[in-house]
């Protein structure tokens, strides 16, 4: 028997993360000032709530130089797209059968 909650992402649990791959959703990459910004968090939440996701292969890192300042930017994978399209399904059924 199929439990209504089957779906639901313990990876997408803390709002960190919901916020870093609903960003990442709606744009093809976020850089890290970006998501910073429109999270509100401090350097160091940002880049462990990134490392988890990366560490699930829902997000791609990519380092590089812009000039002589570092740049670091976010991608969702096609697997991070899919978890998370399934984990708001998921949520979406909970919520009507409420």
């Amino acid at each position: 028997m199929k439990t209504i909650i089957q779906n639901i992402n313990k990876a997408f649990d803390h709002r960190i993360r919901l916020g870093i791959m609903s960003v990442l959703m709606v744009n093809e990459s976020a850089d890290f000032s970006t998501l910073k910004e429109l999270l509100g968090v401090t350097d160091g939440n940002l880049a462990s709530h990134a490392k988890a996701l990366e560490n699930e292969n829902y997000i791609v890192v990519e380092k590089q130089f812009i000039g002589k300042k570092p740049n670091t930017s976010y991608k969702a994978t096609e697997a991070g797209r899919k978890a998370f399209r399934e984990h708001i399904d998921a949520l979406e059924k909970l919520i009507q059968k409420s």
